[in-house]
């Protein structure tokens, strides 16, 4: 599976080159992502613009990367998605908070959220 990587210090920026994500995609998908180098240690933005459609297993492997993300004390966001794409992720997980229309909006998201883990670190 082909991606667009963008890494910065703290975010690592995802874009699927893909206009559908199904079945046949969902684990190359899962897999393309959490063995990525770049990410280890950073949060994740997912900048879905150019995936147009997505079946039940695709949104699922969507779900999956966010998910693993927050399970390794690290933020996710989505963005770029449609609305019929945003609606799927909607219905599927109603925990998925971070979907951000803009890519500027999603980065707010991760770094409020990677301020939010530092504050509460060091009130330990």
């Amino acid at each position: 599976m082909k991606f667009k990587i963008d890494t910065k210090e703290k975010i690592v920026v995802i874009s699927p080159e893909i206009n559908e994500l199904n079945a046949n995609l969902a684990a190359p998908f899962i897999t393309g992502i959490s063995e990525l180098p770049e990410l280890e240690g950073r949060n994740l933005i997912l900048d879905m613009a150019l995936v147009e459609k997505a079946d039940d297993t695709g949104i699922q492997a969507i779900l999956t990367v966010y998910h693993q993300q927050y399970d390794s004390a690290l933020s996710c966001a989505l963005t770029g998605l449609n609305s019929a794409l945003t609606l799927l992720i909607k219905q599927a997980d109603e925990t998925v908070y971070n979907l951000a229309p803009t890519m500027a909006e999603a980065i707010d998201l991760v770094m409020m959220e990677d301020l939010e883990r530092e504050l509460l670190q060091d009130e330990e």
